[in-house]
């Protein structure tokens, strides 16, 4: 595996979308790049103009949001993935499967 110097985050490209939708499959020249995708690894962080180590502010199995053209694509055992300066991740999506626990209120005596 690969391990990203500085604020660098490798992250894997999620699936890009093969049909319309309306249904048409759509060639590889047509298809939007994927702009989102999970983390493989992480940097350790990048330091501050005052030497502190500034961590990445995402971690392993995170899924970020990234801009389309941003990255380096590097190759590994034919996986395609993209090292992504920490500063160029747009947003990590919070998952929403999770039900919110729900207060219960005090029971009165």
């Amino acid at each position: 595996m690969l391990k990203p110097l500085g604020g660098r985050v490798l992250v894997k490209p999620s699936a890009g979308e093969q049909k319309s939708s309306g249904g048409i499959i759509l060639p590889d020249s047509a298809q939007k790049r994927p702009q989102e995708g999970k983390v493989i690894a992480v940097g350790e962080g990048k330091l501050s103009d005052t030497g502190e180590l500034i961590p990445v502010p995402v971690k392993v199995g995170d899924i970020v949001v990234y801009p389309e053209y941003g990255g380096t694509e590097v190759k590994i055992d034919d996986v395609e993935y993209l090292l992504i300066d920490s500063d160029s991740v747009l947003a990590v999506r919070i998952p929403e499967d999770k039900p919110k626990a729900e207060k219960k209120p005090a029971k009165k005596k």
